[in-house]
């Protein structure tokens, strides 16, 4: 075991004295030392119930015949961040956390690790940390919040209150009522209530094998939640005596097919720089590629809270996870028989699955003839942007508009609520990406005002930053390369012709190539954002969406 690194021989006897004095008994320093990496916080929704499954999981540890430690690691809300600079360091958290988890696992040796994890940056950043370290783990996501109700109108995070506040500016609702959606949005503990970034990364993580199955959709209030954390306890020790490690379950097939279940429900756009980032961890060839070329065989069959009316609770009622492997393995050739983390086949779990085809459809009867997900290339991304299809009406597929220019997220969002955006405009926001930004935030109150003012499918919005999985509408981020690289974001002017085309699956700037050269030559680089802490650190260091964001 590793942990004889730190435990066996005469030399070793100050560090077994120093591991009596955390409590260890003489006969647990004969049982594989497990690491449950908690991610725990009182500031975050989808962490406060985790003192909880800590205490389910380190029974599961002893039960099985390990001896658990438990350490932290940071946590942020995207929700909580959004709309401000604390946005910035959302995404730069993702590489800190699986800094931190290498650091504590590598440092004091341990055998294997339960990753106890929940929101957007969190998961990502365990299971890259996972991958690097490439010793025993098995993660599990502590799930989603309870529906929000207010007067029988079912709500939650995103419509109950960022698209809330766009329809309280348009005087579609009072104060009073937004102020009443406000308390009933986020009736409980847990990730937020839709496929947004927290969701649907749980749900691709169930997908490629490495957390239990039904862990992504079970509510984390539940008892079933509970026992989901104690039987990850257990199954660690027995993937340490049987080293089962990441690099075992996380492949090139098992990454395709997280990469299909996305596409299948239309999860956030977020999935993309994560799996590319993922897969960077592992040394697995993956690319934008791979999801450009399986959204031309995935149809979407499920629509969830934002693009739907469905939450995370509808889908796990409907079979989950499980219940889309079911619809996926049988009808779709790419999907393959991998292998999760207990040793459950693919086909093993399909065969045991049951699936609502009310809720999930039919492969061969999907809700669009497209994909959830889309890769667009062009003039404007050369290197390719990202679009949330489902949540866009289809209607826009084909939209040609006007350009307004802003250099930070405050000066767009300050213009849309100004009214200063009418139908027709195309929003650009530029300087947000993973350099420029620093940090590459999500635009989540833009799009949702845009929404909430009723101009959804009449304004589109493209940045080389990103959107939170709560965006709906004709939203494009991650554009390669970004405007603090040289990207031709950068050289738009206000009342350009910009065209999207979803079909064709192309983003141009209809500008004469000469003008654009004039542009080039004309083109000053606005200094950095930001030039000192972390955030510049970690500017020097990142690399671009196209490529996962990953920093080092």
């Amino acid at each position: 075991m590793n942990s004889d690194k730190i435990k066996k021989g005469i030399e070793r006897t100050p560090h077994r004295s120093l591991l009596y004095a955390t409590g260890v008994s003489k006969k647990s320093m004969d049982r594989p030392f497990i690491g449950i990496a908690s991610s725990f916080t009182d500031l975050v929704p989808g962490h406060v119930m985790m003192r909880d499954l800590e205490r389910q999981i380190e029974k599961g540890i002893h039960s099985g015949g390990g001896q658990a430690f438990i350490f932290g690691t940071p946590a942020v809300c995207d929700g909580i961040a959004m709309g401000h600079s604390g946005m910035k360091y959302s995404l730069p958290s993702r590489d800190l956390i699986a800094d931190c988890v290498e650091t504590m696992a590598s440092a004091h040796q341990l055998d294997g690790l339960v990753l106890l994890t929940n929101c957007d940056k969190i998961t990502p950043g365990m299971l890259i940390a996972a991958l690097r370290l490439n010793i025993p783990s098995i993660i599990v996501t502590a799930g989603p919040m309870l529906d929000g109700s207010c007067k029988c109108e079912k709500l939650s995070m995103i419509k109950g209150t960022f698209e809330a506040i766009g329809r309280y500016m348009n005087g579609e609702i009072t104060e009073e009522r937004l102020i009443e959606m406000e308390e009933e949005s986020c009736p409980s503990a847990g990730s937020c209530q839709g496929l947004y970034t927290a969701n649907t990364m749980a749900c691709l993580v169930e997908t490629m094998g490495m957390s239990l199955p039904n862990c992504a959709t079970t509510s984390t209030v539940s008892a079933k939640k509970r026992q989901i954390a104690f039987e990850s306890g257990m199954a660690i020790v027995d993937m340490v005596k049987n080293d089962v490690k990441p690099l075992n379950i996380v492949t090139k097939d098992s990454l395709r097919n997280a990469i299909i279940m996305d596409l299948a429900l239309g999860g956030s756009t977020n999935s993309t720089l994560h799996l590319l980032g993922i897969a960077a961890a592992g040394g697995i060839d993956l690319g934008l590629k791979d999801f450009e070329e399986l959204s031309g065989k995935v149809h979407q069959l499920i629509k969830l809270d934002p693009s739907g009316t469905y939450t995370m609770t509808d889908f796990h009622n409907a079979g989950g996870i499980s219940g889309a492997i079911k619809t996926l393995y049988k009808h779709c050739p790419e999907f393959k028989n991998t292998k999760n983390v207990i040793g459950n086949t693919v086909e093993e779990i399909a065969e045991k699955a049951w699936v609502n085809e009310e809720v999930v459809k039919p492969f061969d009867k999907p809700l669009t003839q497209t994909a959830g997900l889309g890769v667009l290339y062009g003039n404007l991304s050369p290197e390719g942007c990202v679009i949330k299809v489902a949540g866009v009406d289809s209607s826009c597929f084909e939209f040609e508009g006007t350009a307004k220019c802003y250099n930070s997220e405050e000066l767009a969002t300050e213009a849309i609520q100004n009214d200063e955006i009418k139908a027709g405009d195309v929003v650009v926001i530029r300087y947000e990406g993973p350099q420029g930004g620093p940090g590459m935030r999500e635009m989540l109150a833009p799009t949702s005002l845009i929404v909430g003012k009723g101009l959804g499918k009449s304004v589109a919005l493209i940045t080389d930053g990103r959107f939170s999985g709560g965006t709906r509408g004709l939203c494009i981020g991650h554009i390669c390369p970004e405007a603090s690289q040289g990207g031709l974001i950068g050289l738009i002017k206000d009342g350009d012709k910009i065209r999207i085309d979803i079909n064709k699956k192309e983003l141009t700037l209809l500008v004469d190539e000469k003008e654009i050269e004039q542009r080039k030559k004309d083109f000053v680089m606005p200094e950095p954002k930001e030039t000192k802490g972390y955030l510049a650190k970690y500017a020097r260091s990142v690399k671009s969406a196209n490529l996962g964001a990953i920093s080092g």
